[in-house]
């Protein structure tokens, strides 16, 4: 059954369409992903869908009681508190029925009270809070805000002071606390590193309601997505599976469509051959009739669209169509045919290219026993790094790690904490700033291009419209460009300098997926060298030939040979092995009764913790056996009021113990 089902939806503002004719539906089960150029109106659909805003035609409908949530853009959630109260709040219900249980136990002592009544209600309410998660709840909230990269010393800290990102973190935390039927996630890993996106790529593969997500994150539509929604100027396209699946598809579909368009064109060609050789010939007749019935297939196709022609074959669309056919002169039945576009659209596109400088020396950039941080903050130390032309290193790391921080001090920008930066020989050094420092917001589009050029006007609005500026956009002012905008002018700024060496940070952020295309391919050309910050692991896999990862448990500089994919690779085996390795000593030392003396622990603190752990093990299993027993006697409550609130009592007592057992096994862990 669907959740929610979209009929020929359109939204216009004046006179401006922004989307028509869109119909889709989503079941339970389902990841819909909605892709389209910036601009295309993903996000007034998604507002449309919750209700934010109307449709100007179309219907939305969704089945009745479903639980819709909303994850948008912008960080204006209604949340007061701190994190962790935030989230709290999504389980109040549990404390109003803990508090309900604390009643009834008290009725069991009451001589005035129905005692069967009474224990049949609290076994009922037992059963179903603990099966709700009633005793869990806590440990839950906590694992979603690690996953989503907030530490333990964050959850008391308070909303109206958290940045716009963390917000934006908080509040999708507390979604994914609700457990909505149905999740409508508008760009939720805007604000997420690479790790917190993986850990929602995990949660949502487990999770079982429905979502449809809006993102840019094509390694992130891999994972999380099995339907893709492609939309166009005035039309949409449905594939199956995820974006990888929807990129064969898409040149598979439209390869198809391409065909049986040049097919049907080239049979209406050759009819006007034959009627322009014949129709004042013997056979004028025939040709004149063919002329009306090309005539009517014209006017039908114009009419309908070449998308539903191109569904049957054209004389079949003009049997059906209901046309007042004109008969066309054979000059103008002609020159229609001719102007039939193919339904491949092609929609505008970066135009980017890299002018680059003459080649630089082998070594491009050397560090020795180098320290970065600033005067009060040490953030990591680097092994001597050694990056050769050609090269393309991706430094990766979770948020505040200071990958900025380490682009700036290659560039001398930041001094060093200790050690030293070498910059090779011959160098001419272009420097993509994540904030964008390189933009006034007092200048104008086409100042800041002529700032750097003296073109005249037309020739920088000539440029610009490579960089997607067209008509006015070119006047419009920096400041207020969006995110988007100004990424596409720094790169415009960018693509004017002659470099060899590249210091990207952060280039794809807030580009549409056809422009992150665009500028993967670009940099894969490039001949020189590239130092890339990027949470985009699509882009890393397809031009990184090392990974620079900053480590902040070690507070290090790690260095991998090869892409992210095989990075990603080495890990899960080296946890496989771990685990394994793990489970091995586990299993050794519960055959022993002496677990300080395991082997496997070599000094006197790792025989303690190997001992602890076994401890805590044996105690979990025996708690773990006690919760069963006491569920399998409140399901099947004595007669004796005292004895089923013993029970309660005797429950709540150890689930508290078990709760503190599980969290001093996790911290040895």
């Amino acid at each position: 059954m669907s959740l929610i089902t979209v009929s020929s939806l359109s939204k216009s503002y004046g006179p401006t369409d922004i989307f028509s004719g869109v119909s889709f539906s989503v079941v339970k089960g389902a990841r819909m992903a909605i892709v389209g150029p910036n601009g295309i109106g993903k996000t007034s659909l998604m507002r449309i869908l919750v209700g934010v805003d109307e449709p100007t035609s179309g219907s939305v409908s969704r089945t009745r009681g479903v639980r819709i949530g909303y994850l948008s853009q912008e960080a204006d959630f209604k949340m007061q508190g701190t994190i962790w109260t935030a989230c709290e709040s999504v389980f109040e219900h549990f404390k109003d029925e803990q508090e309900e249980l604390h009643r009834l136990e008290g009725l069991m002592s009451d001589p005035a009270a129905d005692l069967d009544e009474v224990m049949e209600r609290y076994g009922k309410l037992q059963e179903e809070f603990e099966r709700r998660g009633g005793y869990t709840y806590m440990t839950k909230i906590r694992t979603v805000l690690t996953g989503l990269g907030f530490s333990e010393a964050d959850y008391q800290l308070d909303l109206d002071h958290l940045s716009g990102g963390q917000r934006t973190r908080g509040f999708l935390a507390r979604l994914l606390l609700e457990d909505p039927d149905l999740l409508l996630l508008d760009e939720p890993t805007n604000h997420l590193d690479i790790a917190a996106v993986e850990w929602l790529e995990g949660y949502l593969s487990q999770w079982e309601g429905a979502a449809i997500i809006i993102s840019h994150d094509r390694f992130f539509l891999d994972k999380a997505s099995n339907a893709i929604l492609e939309m166009f100027p005035g039309a949409t396209e449905t594939y199956r599976g995820n974006y990888s699946a929807y990129l064969k598809q898409r040149v598979e579909r439209m390869a198809r469509r391409q065909e049986v368009f040049d097919a049907e064109k080239e049979k209406l060609q050759k009819e006007m051959e034959y009627i322009r050789k014949n129709v004042a010939g013997q056979n004028v007749l025939q040709a004149k009739g063919k002329l009306k019935r090309l005539s009517r297939i014209v006017q039908a196709i114009e009419q309908i669209g070449m998308e539903a022609a191109l569904k049957q074959k054209w004389s079949e669309t003009a049997s059906e169509v209901a046309v007042t056919t004109s008969i066309m002169s054979v000059e103008e039945a002609g020159r229609r045919i001719n102007a039939l576009q193919s339904p491949v659209r092609q929609l505008p596109n970066l135009h980017l290219r890299l002018a680059q400088a003459a080649r630089s020396g082998d070594m491009v950039i050397r560090t020795e026993k180098l320290k970065v941080g600033f005067s009060d903050k040490f953030l990591f130390s680097s092994p001597n790094i050694d990056l050769r032309r050609g090269d393309c290193a991706a430094l990766i790391g979770p948020n505040g790690a200071g990958k900025s921080t380490f682009l700036k001090t290659i560039l001398g920008q930041i001094p060093p904490l200790a050690g030293e930066v070498t910059l090779g020989e011959s160098l001419h050094i272009g420097y993509f700033a994540q904030a964008h420092e390189s933009l006034d917001p007092k200048k104008s589009v086409i100042d800041e291009i002529i700032s750097v050029t003296n073109w005249l006007p037309q020739k920088a609005r000539e440029y610009l419209g490579k960089y997607l500026f067209s008509g006015d956009d070119a006047f419009k002012m920096v400041s207020m460009l969006s995110g988007g905008e100004r990424g596409r002018l720094a790169l415009a700024k960018l693509a004017l300098q002659d470099t060899n060496l590249l210091l990207l940070d952060e280039p794809t952020n807030h580009l549409d997926i056809p422009s992150q295309e665009i500028l993967e391919a670009v940099l894969d050309d490039y001949e020189g060298t590239i130092l890339l910050v990027t949470h985009d692991r699509y882009l890393v896999d397809a031009i990184a030939t090392q990974i620079w990862e900053i480590d902040t448990d070690e507070s290090h500089l790690i260095i991998f040979k090869g892409i992210y994919s095989q990075l990603k690779e080495e890990r899960e085996k080296d946890l496989a092995r771990r685990a394994a390795a793990q489970a091995e000593r586990e299993e050794e030392e519960a055959r022993k009764k002496a677990p300080v003396k395991a082997k496997s622990a070599n000094t006197q603190e790792d025989k303690k913790k190997a001992a602890k752990k076994l401890e805590l093990e044996k105690k979990i299993a025996k708690l773990e056996a006690q919760l069963s027993e006491i569920s399998e006697q409140l399901a099947h409550p004595p007669k004796d009021a005292g004895a089923v609130v013993k029970l309660a009592k005797d429950y709540d007592l150890v689930q508290k113990e078990m709760d503190a057992s599980l969290a001093e096994w996790e911290a040895l862990q």
